[in-house]
C-alpha cells in the first residue's frame, strides 16, 4: 500500500512548548504494522538542526519506541549509496518543518525526490508536518522566503506531486486564509487546508482526515464560476475515497 500523513503544523516537544501531535503520531506508527518501526527523520527543512533532531529522537525515539535514524543533507553530503540505504531500510520517513523552496532544492540536486517517490512505490509510510506535509503534493502555501525576509509574502513552492493537489499548511494561522484564497485564484484545481494539530492521511486512493484537537480541522478550498469556496472535509473512521473531494467541485 502506498501511504502519506501530511501534518498541517504543531509541536512534538521543542523546550518550552506542549506535545500536541501525540495522536497523528501514533497513527504513522500504527500506519507501519510494526511495534518498533525503522523512523527515518529528514530534516533538510531547518538545516540540518540537531536541536530538532534530538526533539525527535526524544518524541519518536524515547517516548514512542521507534528505532530513529536521520538523513541529514543540508550540512553533509552522503553518498547516494548511503541515503538510498537509509531511505530504502526504512519503515517511515518523517520530514521535519522549516524552509521548503531550500529543502526541495537540496532533494533534487541529490536525487532525493526520485528516491522518496521510489519509498512510497514500495510502502514506506511518507509522512510530515508543515514543509514535511507540502512536499508530498503537488504545490504548497510555504512562507520559505521569511528565512531571509520575514516582511516577504507567502509563495507557491512545487512539491513532489504524490498528491496532486495544493497544500497549506498552518491554515489557523493569520495570513494563511487570506493568503491561499489569492493563490487559489490563479491556480488550477483544489486546495486542503490543514490547521495546526490535523493530518490528511493517504492510503492508496482514499483519505481520511485525522486530529489531536477536536477543534482542529482541514478544509477544501478552491474557485468555481469566479465564487470561493472553503468547505470543512468531514472527519470519518473509516477511509474515503480521493474521488469524493473532487466530487466537491464538479457539484
Amino acid at each position: 500500500m502506498k501511504k502519506i500523513v501530511a501534518i498541517g503544523g504543531g509541536e512534538i516537544g521543542r523546550p518550552g512548548y506542549p506535545i500536541e501531535t501525540t495522536r497523528i503520531d501514533k497513527e504513522i506508527i500504527r500506519l507501519s504494522g510494526k511495534k518498533n518501526p525503522k523512523l527515518l527523520f529528514v530534516p533538510t527543512a531547518s538545516s540540518d538542526s540537531e536541536s530538532y533532531v534530538e526533539v525527535v529522537k526524544k518524541h519518536f525515539g524515547k517516548k514512542l519506541r521507534c528505532k530513529t535514524d536521520v538523513l541529514y543533507l543540508a550540512k553533509k553530503r552522503p553518498s547516494k549509496k548511503e541515503i538510498k540505504e537509509k531511505i530504502f531500510q526504512s519503515d517511515i520517513v518523517y520530514v521535519g518543518g522549516g524552509n521548503t523552496l531550500k529543502m526541495m532544492k537540496i532533494w533534487r540536486s541529490t536525487g532525493v525526490d526520485k528516491l522518496l517517490k521510489q519509498a512510497y512505490e514500495k510502502g514506506v509510510v511518507l509522512s510530515g508536518i508543515s514543509a514535511g506535509a507540502i512536499c508530498w503534493f503537488r504545490q504548497g502555501n510555504s512562507d520559505s522566503r521569511r528565512f531571509a525576509n520575514p516582511k516577504a509574502g507567502l509563495i507557491k513552492v512545487s512539491g513532489l506531486g504524490l498528491i496532486d493537489m495544493l497544500l497549506c499548511p498552518h491554515y489557523n494561522f493569520k495570513d494563511r486564509e487570506a493568503d491561499l484564497k489569492k493563490m487559489m485564484k490563479k491556480s488550477a484545481g483544489v486546495a486542503i487546508a490543514l490547521d495546526n494539530c490535523c493530518a490528511i492521511e493517504f492510503m492508496d486512493n482514499k483519505y481520511r482526515v485525522i486530529s489531536s484537537e477536536s477543534s482542529a480541522n482541514a478544509y477544501m478550498v478552491y474557485w468555481k464560476a469566479n465564487k470561493y469556496h472553503k468547505e470543512i472535509i468531514k472527519k470519518t473512521k473509516k477511509l474515503m475515497p480521493i474521488k469524493d473531494l473532487m466530487c466537491l467541485i464538479k457539484t
